[in-house]
């Protein structure tokens, strides 16, 4: 056993201070996700009104009570529907997250009909794209809850409009793949958005509530004079009657979200054991996760200790330990899950980038997934780190992380600058599965540092022109330059961009890294051939 020791003191000024300020962090993370929550729940006394549920409410009922659920982008959008951060709700006009349905591991989506009647939010086209491709890559069955008005033309851009096709096409490629695609329909399905039901394999629609159309009565009347009504239309008794788009008629809310489970439960699909084994918790104590990590990124932090706090037994073998030792790398298990680990305790350097490399290409000969812990400021500059060739071996990282064959998850602990974001398999590198604290910073350079930069080149271009610039312009200059990276660096903007796939409390690690682990596991087992019973519609 290596089990790692503890340095951590509850008691002192530094840990409380963490601590206090992560609090803060994630309080204001959870009110900006009641905000939504609540915001959702004014249409409450509406909804019931009509014999319809919230959609939350719908969320609950599809899934198996008491099993987890992994909650996605909670943030998405924050401060680009409106940019009042006390007014602005976040989600992007979606719930959506991983759970359990009649005891198939599938994605749940639903459109947040309570909020604009399920227009589509800022950043809910991103999310509602990310979601799909996680399902997609995690061979997951998708269940879509919809009712939605569509898009807000009063925000009409083309480039959604073209993007958006990118949904329908996923929602084919889903059901290609062999994942089933099941959808109710509790209301409107318009125009574009009816293919979100069309392109399923199986349809429940609600009476007297479903409404599924190419164009809705004033369209048709303006596109073609004929007048009709709404359940003419599109009712769902005509499409489970008549046009043959509705497999399954419901009588209410209630009745629909049964025979969605109903459906699921009675799929040939592989169900997750109940069990993962014998394993032992850590040995220290998960809260302390609050107080380690410093609110200043140029503060150093032992990784280890994070570590320790996630992994059974807190037993860590490292590997390379004395070599290239900012760059921590080694085997753990989590709910006896084998796991290999890469984080940092400072900025990359050549020893510890040729460390990495080595670890990731034996992980992939071991099939073991890899978890990248980010905490770093980028990779080491200077002449003596050029000399020593720290492009071409940053770059022999870079590569393995690209070219890896396992599940590689990330979770943004603290800073991720510059080319590190990269070398630790940032979301541009397309991990799994991309997580953040909620003190986590991504930029490509700190601040501070942009605008010295800035201030420097502009000064000695305006000495070659021999007009030296004010200290008072220059001072000017780095202040916006401050401003506009420290404005976007924080898991309140990354997060609201759909950069990540949410914002975890850290005391929530080792349990969301378990069920991420097990998805991983059960995906990498799942064979192309137990996939392909599901068939495409005619």
């Amino acid at each position: 056993m290596a089990v790692i020791e503890n340095t951590i003191s509850p008691s002192s000024a530094a840990f409380e201070a963490n601590r206090d300020g992560m609090l803060g962090l994630i309080a204001r993370m959870r009110a900006l996700e009641e905000r939504t929550r609540a915001a959702s729940a004014v249409a409450k006394d509406r909804f019931h009104k009509r014999g319809q549920l919230l959609p939350r409410e719908r969320v609950a009922l599809v899934l198996d009570p008491g099993s987890p659920f992994i909650e996605l982008s909670t943030l998405a959008g924050y401060m680009f529907d409106v940019s009042d951060p006390d007014k602005s709700v976040p989600g992007g006009g979606l719930i959506a997250g991983i759970g359990f349905v009649s005891g198939v591991r599938c994605m749940v989506s639903a459109n947040d009909a309570g909020i604009d009647a399920g227009a589509l939010q800022p950043y809910g086209l991103d999310k509602t794209l990310r979601v799909q491709e996680l399902a997609l890559e995690n061979k997951l069955p998708y269940v879509q809850l919809v009712e939605s008005a569509g898009a807000n033309l009063l925000r009409y851009r083309v480039e959604d409009f073209v993007r958006g096709g990118n949904i329908f096409r996923n929602l084919a490629r889903l059901s290609a793949a062999g994942l089933p695609v099941m959808t109710v329909t509790h209301g409107s399905s318009t125009a574009g958005g009816a293919y979100q039901t069309g392109l399923s394999d199986y349809i429940v629609m609600v009476r007297g509530r479903t409404r599924a159309f190419l164009a809705g009565p004033p369209l048709l009347k303006a596109a073609t004079g004929e007048i009709a009504t709404e359940e003419e239309l599109g009712g769902a008794e005509m499409h489970t009657s008549i046009s043959g788009l509705g497999d399954y008629l419901a009588e209410d809310d209630r009745d629909a979200l049964s025979i969605a489970r109903e459906i699921m439960a009675a799929l040939e699909w592989d169900r997750p054991g109940a069990g993962r084994g014998e394993f032992c918790a850590p040995r220290y104590d998960q809260e302390e996760l609050l107080g380690i990590m410093p609110m200043d990124h140029k503060r150093p932090v032992d990784m280890r200790q994070v570590i320790a706090r996630i992994i059974d037994d807190s037993d860590f073998t490292e590997f390379g330990t004395n070599y290239g030792p900012a760059t921590v790398c080694g085997h753990a298990r989590i709910e006896g899950q084998a796991i290999g680990i890469i984080t940092n305790n400072g900025p990359l350097d050549v020893p510890g980038a040729n460390k990495a490399t080595h670890f990731i290409q034996g992980c992939c000969q071991s099939r073991t997934p890899l978890l990248y812990l980010n905490n770093t400021t980028g990779y080491m500059v200077g002449r003596a780190y050029e000399e020593a060739g720290m492009i071409k071996h940053g770059s022999k990282m870079i590569q393995a992380v690209t070219s890896a064959t396992v599940p590689q998850i990330t979770l943004y602990c603290g800073a991720s600058f510059g080319a590190g974001n990269y070398g630790m398999c940032g979301r541009g590198f397309h991990p799994r599965f991309c997580f953040s604290w909620p003190n986590a910073k991504t930029a490509v350079m700190g601040g501070e540092q942009a605008a010295e930069t800035m201030a420097i080149v502009t000064e000695a271009a305006a000495i070659r022109r021999g007009k030296p610039i004010a200290r008072e312009k220059l001072d000017a200059m780095k202040a916006e330059i401050t401003g506009v990276f420290d404005g976007q660096m924080d898991v309140f903007s990354t997060s609201a961009r759909v950069l990540d796939d949410g914002v975890i409390d850290p005391r929530d690690t080792r349990s969301v890294l378990a069920e991420l682990l097990a998805i991983c596991r059960e995906s990498e087992a799942r064979t192309p051939q137990r996939m392909q019973f599901s068939v495409a519609r005619p």
